[in-house]
């Protein structure tokens, strides 16, 4: 008598992969548009204070120093930025303060931090593409700043900033005063970031988002470069691949995709900023 066939089993006939999600079906996040300046003001507050809040959490404040502003969607000439004196930690929408181009608080309970006031709003002035500027006082972007020697080429991420960065090879001190203002403004040109010699780093973005990424990388970045030159003498990426690499990873939309996971973090975290 013959055998039976043998039942196949899963390891001999391997199921059928699931077909294809359709690609309309799939979720990329977008930067939004908006149906109205209010729309978009609320927006921006909501971004700027969580920015706020990663920084805090992220060792970036020191003192009272430091101070992220978003351009008002409406009123182009006004800044949103925190208070001065209060911590990132606690930073809520509400919290935030609006300021015109002379220093004087149109909405918000607190004053404005005088050195916000005279270097964003001369970025904000000499750059209208720029949505929002992000400026502290960093442990690894002093360093670098000590040594007035700008981003050097030597990791894919740090690409993104290659020949897109400025050095002020003049110290900066307490920036009080609109003259220094401007020569901050002006050293920073077209480029999304720069370092200030003795201060620290500077970035901007067209939004929150992308300000605060460029920060938190260009921080990082100083932050590698301290260590490999400390370990030894790193190789730079040639010229041609550092450019082709900055043209992928060094723009503002790349940024704000980067950026996304951060914001959800921070707000699932710490729903109470958005109140």
């Amino acid at each position: 008598m013959s055998q039976p066939a043998p039942i196949p089993t899963s390891a001999s006939t391997p199921a059928p992969a699931p077909a294809p999600v359709p690609t309309e079906r799939l979720h990329l996040a977008m930067p939004p548009q908006h149906s109205s300046p209010e729309e978009a003001r609320r927006h921006r507050k909501e971004r700027l204070a969580a920015a706020l809040r990663l920084f805090g959490r992220m060792g970036f404040e020191e003192g009272v120093a430091g101070h992220i502003t978003a351009r008002d969607p409406e009123f182009t000439d006004c800044c949103w930025v925190n208070p001065f004196g209060v911590p990132f930690g606690h930073i809520t929408v509400s919290d935030l303060i609006l300021v015109n181009q002379d220093g004087q608080v149109l909405e918000g309970r607190h004053h404005v931090n005088q050195a916000a006031f005279v270097v964003h709003s001369r970025v904000h002035a000499a750059r209208p593409d720029v949505v929002a500027v992000a400026h502290s006082h960093t442990t690894y972007g002093r360093a670098l700043s000590a040594l007035a020697e700008p981003l050097d080429p030597i990791t894919q991420d740090a690409c993104a900033f290659y020949e897109d960065h400025a050095l002020l090879d003049r110290c900066t001190g307490v920036t009080v005063d609109e003259e220094e203002g401007a020569r901050i403004a002006s050293a920073l040109g077209p480029h999304k970031a720069v370092i200030l010699r003795n201060h620290g780093l500077l970035t901007v973005g067209d939004s929150v988002d992308a300000a605060a990424w460029w920060f938190l990388q260009m921080e990082r970045a100083c932050e590698i470069q301290l260590a490999a030159k400390a370990a030894g003498n790193p190789v730079l990426i040639d010229h041609k691949s550092a450019v082709a690499t900055r043209e992928q990873l060094g723009g503002d939309l790349v940024a704000w995709i980067n950026y996304q996971p951060l914001y959800t973090g921070i707000t699932r975290d710490e729903p109470g900023l958005l109140t």
